[in-house]
């Protein structure tokens, strides 16, 4: 579906939306930059992007529709998950039994079109559409699933039986599995799952409260409130959950873990589930782990330049160690994964030791640790090493033990990869000292520290801005400015004669909301090779600070300044990485 250039200017100048002469300027820009006449005349302000697509829309043939006041059939909606309608700008909004009327901004997004066939098997009739009808159809998702919702509850709330929630009472376990069966909360719990699924959240917490339940889901790293149930619905609510994982129904004054799995329109999605007593009763956290997100490649999680020749030459090592760090939920072994994923070939033995096992990989040895009955990743990893494996991965270095065991399976001719908790690539260094691994042992050992945080990825709901030279100052303050500068002309993000008063940054449009401009969440990293000059500085027991100075004079880019490269590609906002930083 391409439009002829020749075939747009005319329908541009027969319009008399634009003058002639700004599309003779128009014309000469596309002679000397490329490009397509109609977006340099969007950019330049003379017709908006809504007028460029009825023309195109008019060309093709194809049916311009406005949906901005339409209320949309949930079940015709659905058709589409949520993510992928935001993702592709793309929303079903008719449907009979041979076809699928889809809305789009973009008519020429093939992928998209050719998902949603195989999805649901219909021929599928594009339609284009202006932005504003995109982000109501797109605002119809949540307003439909909190009604239906809401609709669900106020039917079933009713009907739920109350039962005390005092932890002391001697509630027989026949009675909560009677109350966890009961069709109502099956229902509910039901819904609350496909509900996270479609929002693509990460984590469900469930919070009893002095007078109500309190529903929260964690999106893109934040927590936002979903729903509010009746203080009655918490103990049937959190009986229905512990059924699925098969935790103890009659236990309440101890914490419990568990896992369940359950399968969503043909997407995988297992629950880490993590149940804690709390003052107004027992708090549940579940964690959806999407069993189909494997086949990731190092490129797809942001990494690049230097840093990715630096994982690429320690994944072809044959010994050593390559730790990854950072908080909770940085993304940490989905990195690990991945790299996983590339060693993993018919030659070699792969084995892990993780708590939990958070993604199944195929002709890899993975095993669970179970601290309850004394197997813990110390014992685990002493037996993985008698297993005669090529690569251990370790799924976090806690204590000792653990540490002390995989520095010499490293050492024994194996590729160990690990997870540690500290702030930075160079504070991993004095956090193994700290449990007691000689500075020698981790000079032989340790190939590369790779530090990382998430960012909040930006939709295409945004625009270009410049920083002033005050703005760029302060900036500079805290980055080295010529280094970030130096990275984005060899990697061709900026031209080579670009200063930094002509290096454009982005922000989330005027008028959309924080929460429509992000979707999605990206890396930022940092990635330390233990050079000569840093094994010197292990050896005299240099402070963190003095590996992280000689690890950038080395080369390496912060996270700080890699978040700020992120930024001048458009992928995220300065004032998202400063967030992450700062955290």
């Amino acid at each position: 579906m391409h439009i002829e250039e020749a075939q747009l200017k005319e329908f541009i100048l027969d319009s008399g939306l634009v003058s002639r002469a700004d599309v003779e300027t128009a014309e000469k820009e596309q002679k000397e930059t490329g490009g397509n006449l109609g977006k340099i005349l969007v950019n330049k302000g003379k017709m908006t992007e809504d007028d460029l697509r009825r023309m195109q829309a008019y060309i093709l043939g194809i049916p311009f529709v406005n949906l901005k006041t339409e209320k949309l059939p949930f079940d015709v909606l659905s058709l589409i998950p949520e993510p992928i309608a935001r993702n592709h700008n793309i929303v079903a909004f008719k449907k009979t039994d041979t076809s699928l009327e889809v809305a789009m901004l973009d008519t020429e997004d093939l992928t998209a079109i050719d998902f949603i066939k195989k999805k649901v098997g219909l021929k599928i009739l594009p339609r284009l559409t202006d932005t504003d009808s995109m982000k109501s159809a797109i605002l119809q998702y949540q307003k439909s699933l909190k009604a239906e919702f809401g609709d669900l509850i106020q039917k079933e709330a009713n009907s739920i039986k109350s039962i005390a929630d005092d932890p002391e009472s001697d509630t027989s376990e026949e009675n909560l599995r009677k109350l966890a069966d009961d069709v109502p909360v099956v229902r509910i719990v039901d819904t609350l799952l496909k509900h996270s699924i479609l929002q693509n959240a990460s984590d469900i917490h469930i919070e009893p409260q002095e007078h109500e339940l309190l529903v929260r889901y964690r999106l893109d790293g934040l927590l936002h409130d979903a729903m509010i149930l009746p203080k009655n619905m918490a103990p049937s609510v959190v009986a229905r959950i512990k059924v699925l994982s098969s935790l103890k129904l009659d236990e309440k004054r101890l914490p419990q873990d568990g896992r369940f799995k359950i399968d969503s329109d043909g997407e995988k999605v297992s629950f880490r589930v993590s149940t804690l007593p709390t003052y107004y009763g027992e708090k549940v956290v579940m964690r959806l782990l999407r069993e189909n997100v494997s086949g990731f490649t190092l490129e797809y999680l942001s990494f690049h330049g230097e840093g990715l020749e630096r994982i690429h030459k320690a994944v072809k090592s044959t010994t050593g160690m390559i730790l990854t760090t950072g908080p909770t939920g940085s993304g940490k072994t989905t990195t690990l994964y991945t790299i996983l994923d590339i060693l993993n070939t018919p030659d070699l033995n792969i084995s892990t030791i993780e708590d939990p096992i958070e993604y199944q990989m195929k002709r890899i040895n993975q095993t669970q640790v179970r601290p309850e009955i004394g197997f813990t990743f110390a014992n685990g990893l002493r037996t993985l090493v008698r297993q005669d494996p090529d690569i251990i991965m370790v799924g976090e270095i806690r204590d000792n033990e653990t540490a002390s065991l995989a520095v010499n399976a490293a050492l024994t001719g194996h590729v160990v990869l690990s997870t540690l908790h500290t702030n930075s690539a160079a504070g991993t260094i004095p956090r193994l000292i700290d449990m007691k691994v000689e500075p020698f042992l981790l000079v032989s050992t340790i190939n590369i520290i790779i530090g990382q945080r998430l960012v909040r990825k930006l939709t295409d709901q945004k625009e270009k801005y410049f920083l002033s030279k005050a703005e760029l100052d302060t900036l500079g303050r805290s980055i080295n400015l010529d280094k970030v500068l130096k990275t984005l002309k060899e990697e061709k993000v900026v031209e080579k004669s670009d200063t930094w008063d002509k290096v454009p940054f982005w922000r989330i449009k005027k008028d959309v909301s924080s929460e429509d401009g992000f979707s999605g969440r990206v890396g930022i990293h940092e990635i330390l090779k233990v050079s000569p000059t840093i094994k010197e500085i292990i050896l005299k027991s240099g402070t963190s600070d003095d590996i992280q100075l000689q690890a950038e004079k080395e080369g390496m880019l912060t996270m700080y300044e890699d978040g700020i490269f992120k930024a001048v590609q458009g992928i995220t906002t300065i004032e998202e990485v400063l967030r992450v930083i700062s955290e």
